[in-house]
């Protein structure tokens, strides 16, 4: 599946890009908000195999996020999407993107591309996100797709030894298509 914005496009991960993924899910730095990293490239290889490998009904999603200019593409990030409740229709998203490609724009487009995905092919009614607290170019950029803090969860994450609390941002189906 490929999913195009004006200077992205998201291409589902594939058996070619398990390098790329593996370097980036295992980054301690990139993750730097997050309370665990799986340090294990093997035990992330086999996850994403085993994702790629089920096709017939994903519950997940996960994309390269590639920058492209005239004819040349680059790597720059990493987008997913996945159900996380059937029944109710909601679907979280998560996405990373490169320190040397952050503040152009890129993340922001992703995180749209993952709504537009989630509310017009794959019939959400909710898409959530959640970041640490300190995590604010997060927040600012769940916000600044449409996305409304719905909740703080106090003290929900165990990060660098104490406890912070976690932002809930979320859209509405109906809230997505009034703004679009």
């Amino acid at each position: 599946m490929e999913l195009f914005g004006e200077h992205v496009l998201l291409q589902s991960a594939s058996i070619d890009d398990l390098d790329f993924i593996c370097r980036i899910e295992t980054d301690k730095n990139l993750w730097y908000f997050e309370e665990y990293v799986e340090s294990d490239k093997t035990i992330v290889y086999e996850e994403y195999i085993q994702k790629i490998k089920n096709e017939e009904d994903p519950k997940s999603y996960d994309f390269i996020v590639s920058a492209f200019a005239a004819k040349s593409k680059t790597p720059v990030g990493l987008a997913q999407i996945w159900n996380d409740s059937e029944f109710r229709k909601s679907w979280e998203i998560g996405f990373v993107i490169l320190p040397e490609f952050r503040g152009k724009g890129y993340g922001r487009e992703a995180a749209k591309l993952l709504l537009q995905l989630a509310f017009e092919n794959l019939g959400a009614h909710k898409v959530f996100g959640m970041c640490n607290s300190n995590n604010i170019r997060s927040a600012v950029l769940m916000e600044s797709i449409g996305m409304e803090r719905e909740a703080i969860f106090k003290e929900e994450l165990f990060w660098h030894n104490k406890w912070v609390d976690q932002y809930y941002f979320a859209i509405l189906e109906r809230d997505y298509f009034c703004r679009n």
